[in-house]
Parts: structure tokens; C-alpha cells; sequence
């Protein structure tokens, strides 16, 4: 069963960063949370129940013993630091009831990012009670692919449902309609994402391809597409899959583009959507499209 989206990861130079450019953007940012293993986040819940990621190194030391130990998370986030440098989008998540199914789907398609990973994080709600998250993440990647990859995140002891203070934006964001991809040839890319993502079947689209989840597209355009679709210019001469672009739904577009000029955030008009380029803190194209 093809699994939907469960969140994306965005890594930052420095959390605060982050918190004050995505705050500017229009967003509710919960409070810093602590891995385990050296990281840290301070995530943006959606309504859709999906969220974002941003993901700081909080501790270098115990990431490189984390990597020592054969962390795939640590490992991932730390290469494509050294490659892409500290603002980016590295990972495209999936949410799944069987974390061992998929790592043994991954495995068997020669798709295997690594070794599982377990862990537990405290989350402090807006009211300052706090509660526990227990994951298992099986990693998808692909060696043509080296600055993107994939995972499906089981949720073993899942944090409260009821988040509905985090869960309201400024800027009117709702969700997450659709992820940007981008390579030079999509098509090389077709099985991969199609054995990460649980079986979602490639499907010709207009300068690219698309992938259908329960809750949204995935989308791998080429270069012309990224540049028609999202103003975006090629990442240099690297044929590799990269991620690039997160189109968030919004109620009312008037909303949102009155936030946006009113926190002095440059934005442009483009195919019925208000585009925002990457910035540091904000390591992703951030499109904002009206619900129809």
C-alpha cells in the first residue's frame, strides 16, 4: 500500500535561524526538540498531519559517535552537510505501520539506506506539558543519488493528537499538496521513488513525472520543469536526484501574500502561486497555492 507523506527534513546552520525565518514566513514553530544522537529540531505541525523538520546539529561530538555506531539518520545528515552545505532539503519521509516490512523491501531492491534506526524524543506542547515520541525509521537511497533520501517512519508511541495550537498558521498554510524533485533525467529516478514511497506508480506529467500519495504528489521534473514551474536554475552539472520545492495549500492567497509583505519576505507571482527562494533557515523553494 503506496504510503502517505509523513514529514520532510530541512537542514539548518543553526535552529535559531531557522525559528526566526520561518516565523517570519508565517509560521508556528514548537519548541526545540533533542535527539538522542547529537541533532535537533524545531518542527512545523500541519493540519494535514504532516510537518516540517528543520534540522540542527546540537551536539558535533555525539553525532560523530552516533555515525560511529552505524546511525543512518546522523550518517545521512552529516554527508549532505559536507556536500550541500548546512541549509537544504535532505529527506522526503513516509509514514508506515511496519517499519521492518519496508527495510526488508528496501533491502530486497538493493535500495537499502542503511541500518534501522529506534529512538525516543520528549515534545513540549504549547501548554508546557510534554509527551514522548518512539520511532523506527527503515532509509531508502539510491548511490546516483547522493544529497536525497528517503524513510518510512513508524510511529511506535506517537505524540498527542491533539495539536491544534501548533497546527494554526499565520500565513493561512494548511498542508502539503506536492514535493519538487528535480534531475536531469526524472525517469532514471522512477523505480526508486516508487519502491520508497510503498509502490506510488510513476506517472508522465508535464516535464516530468508524478507520484500520487493518499495525501499528496510527489514530483521529479527536469531542469526545464524546476524552471518553468518554480523559477529555480540548475544545481550545476550534477545529474543526481535532488529535492528542491515544497508546495504548501493554503485557504485564502490574499492572506498569505499580506503576511508575507507585511514581514518584509521577497516573494514572487507565478502559475496562480506565491513563490518564496530559499533563504538561510529555509533551506527549500516554499511555494503557497489556494485551495480550489
Amino acid at each position: 500500500m503506496t504510503h502517505p507523506l509523513d514529514h520532510l527534513v530541512l537542514p539548518v546552520t543553526h535552529i535559531d535561524v531557522a525559528r526566526e525565518r520561518l516565523g517570519r514566513l508565517g509560521f508556528t514553530v514548537a519548541a526545540d526538540g533533542r535527539h538522542p544522537f547529537g541533532t535537533e529540531n524545531a518542527c512545523i505541525f500541519l493540519a494535514d498531519r504532516t510537518y516540517l523538520e528543520p534540522l540542527g546539529v546540537a551536539n558535533q561530538a555525539e553525532c560523530d559517535a552516533a555515525v560511529a555506531k552505524g546511525n543512518s539518520f546522523v550518517a545521512r545528515d552529516q554527508a549532505f552537510r559536507f556536500r550541500c552545505g548546512d541549509d537544504g532539503f535532505s529527506a522526503i519521509v513516509f509514514g508506515t505501520d511496519d517499519a521492518d516490512a519496508d527495510k526488508a523491501a528496501y533491502d530486497g531492491a538493493q535500495l537499502s539506506g542503511g541500518d534501522m534506526v529506534e529512538f525516543s524524543r520528549p515534545i513540549v506542547m504549547p501548554d508546557e506539558t510534554q509527551a514522548t515520541g518512539a520511532f523506527k525509521l527503515a532509509f531508502a537511497a539510491d548511490l546516483r543519488a547522493p544529497d536525497v533520501f528517503f524513510f518510512a517512519c513508524q510511529r511506535v508511541n506517537a505524540f498527542p493528537a491533539d495539536r491544534k495550537a501548533l497546527e494554526t498558521h499565520a500565513n493561512g498554510v494548511i498542508g502539503i499538496s506536492e514535493i519538487a524533485l528535480s534531475a536531469e533525467d526524472p525517469q532514471a529516478f522512477a523505480e526508486f521513488l516508487e519502491t520508497a514511497s510503498g509502490g506510488a506508480e510513476p506517472r508522465e506529467a508535464a516535464l516530468g513525472l508524478s507520484f500520487e500519495l493518499p495525501n499528496g504528489k510527489l514530483s521529479i521534473f527536469s531542469n526545464e520543469g524546476m524552471e518553468a514551474y518554480f523559477d529555480a536554475e540548475p544545481l550545476g552539472t550534477d545529474n543526481g536526484l535532488r529535492a528542491r520545492a515544497i508546495v504548501f495549500s493554503v485557504g485564502d492567497l490574499a492572506v498569505t501574500a499580506a503576511h508575507l509583505a507585511a514581514n518584509g519576505i521577497t516573494h514572487v507571482s507565478m502559475s496562480n502561486r506565491l513563490l518564496v527562494k530559499p533563504a538561510p533557515g529555509q533551506g527549500a523553494i516554499f511555494a503557497f497555492e489556494e485551495i480550489q
